[in-house]
């Protein structure tokens, strides 16, 4: 039964192609109708920050653009000129053939064209990412997944001693993505590890992706995405992995999720205590030269707050806002399409927020559903902070919130290298929602 989904939060399983595009020359080949890498490339690029199109993104992007003529006869012959068309004109370190909807209803054998391309050297891998098989969550972990087994491959680890390869955000989902990625590397180096970031700015690219397994473990810092692979790395190269479900935000989380990995790492425990107390005297001082601002704030108050975003997120603000902030939770909304598997541990950890509060959650992705629920809140005599994304903008405005536009579409906000993980980051979360307060009054 098809379902409409009012306002969707996230894209189809094709929306890997960002994905690739996010890895240092990685190359995505769309094997697909001809409007599908357009309409993912503006969504995932221009309604996430206008964060553009990246080395081999946007316009860039090679496309089969299949017609009736492929569903009809097939398309591997159009698959195979397109192919060989981009590594005459493009300059890649890692090709990505994504397949879409058209290609893997017809049955096209994309794989076994990539594996003539592969016997030749060819830097080449291929993910069945059809739009039908879920979001672009699932489409991550699939790129994830053919890197790992058709790329890097079956070899002997050479395991090298404070390797640890990181799988968190989502990139271009995770508006803040680029940012966040190299807050995390930046904290796992202060304590003493080498990072494999593998996405952004940060990471070294194919060479990085070549070492994954000689990692001495993987960190999975996401509240699901990225299990499923770091499990596969398990079964294929023995390597252990550490599950914190928590994105950091702020002194207190921070300081415990660098706890955590410092002990399942077996580091010096002065170094890593170090590190926190350097970060943390940063972090407070600036906290506590605005106290007098938090405390004799003269304008409204919100009297709760309410994510509606992806889990990541929505259990990472939520821990920084009752824990060092005060604002006290509302329900909170997560959109990102949670397997079912998933959704008790996330819902465990929300009523453990802090000693004292605990929240609700909701899984939904129907925007409509939510705004619903939302409009039955007391907010005549409470002011709700909606962390969510442009599309409540107009909810916002109607129960006389306010709000912070943190998950996609971000359609108002320009954003570079913005992060909200760590330390810098919960300033910079604080500094975003008292900012938008203020701005509320003229």
């Amino acid at each position: 039964m098809s379902r409409l989904v009012e306002q969707p939060r996230h894209y189809c399983t094709l929306g890997a192609l960002q994905s690739v595009v996010a890895i240092n020359r990685a190359i995505p080949i769309l094997h697909s109708g001809p409007g599908c890498g357009v309409k993912l490339f503006r969504g995932l690029s221009f309604e996430a920050g206008y964060q553009g199109s990246g080395y081999a993104g946007g316009s860039s992007v090679p496309c089969t653009n299949a017609t009736e003529k492929e569903v009809v006869f097939g398309g591997e012959d159009r698959l195979k000129e397109v192919i060989d068309g981009t590594l005459k004109v493009l300059k890649g370190d890692l090709f990505v053939v994504l397949t879409g909807c058209t290609a893997d209803i017809v049955g096209d054998d994309a794989g076994q064209i990539v594996s003539e391309y592969q016997e030749q050297g060819v830097p080449i891998v291929f993910a069945e990412t059809g739009g039908f098989k879920g979001s672009n969550f699932k489409g991550h972990e699939l790129v994830n997944e053919a890197i790992i087994n058709q790329f890097v491959g079956a070899r002997e680890p050479r395991v090298r001693k404070g390797l640890v390869n990181v799988w968190s955000v989502v990139p271009y989902q995770d508006v803040f993505w680029a940012g966040n990625l190299s807050e995390i590397k930046h904290l796992l180096e202060g304590i003493g590890l080498t990072v494999n970031i593998l996405y952004g700015p940060e990471s070294g690219g194919v060479e990085e992706w070549r070492s994954i397994p000689d990692a001495e473990f993987n960190l999975v810092l996401s509240p699901w995405v990225g299990v499923k692979t770091a499990e596969l790395l398990k079964s294929q190269y023995g390597t252990p992995y550490l599950h914190y479900p928590t994105l950091p935000i702020g002194a207190k989380e921070t300081g415990k999720f660098l706890r955590a990995v410092g002990e399942f790492a077996g580091l010096e425990k002065e170094k890593v205590e170090a590190f926190i107390e350097s970060e943390e005297r940063k972090f407070y001082y600036y906290i506590s030269r605005s106290a007098d601002f938090f405390i004799e704030f003269r304008y409204d108050l919100a009297g709760r707050f309410f994510n509606i975003t992806d889990s990541y997120y929505a259990l990472g603000v939520s821990k920084f806002l009752s824990n060092e902030l005060g604002i006290l939770p509302g329900e909170q909304y997560i959109t990102d399409d949670t397997p079912e598997e998933y959704q008790q541990s996330i819902g465990e950890e929300f009523k453990k927020l802090s000693q004292y509060n605990s929240a609700e959650v909701v899984f939904e992705i129907d925007a409509g559903k939510i705004h619903e629920r939302l409009r039955k809140y007391d907010h005549k005599n409470h002011t709700p902070l909606i962390l969510g994304s442009s599309w409540d903008r107009d909810i916002i405005k109607e129960i006389s919130g306010f709000g912070l536009n943190i998950s996609l579409p971000v359609m108002h906000r320009l954003v570079l290298d913005r992060s909200y993980v760590g330390y810098s980051g919960g300033l910079r979360l604080a500094e975003d929602i008292y900012g938008s307060i203020l701005e509320s009054y003229k």
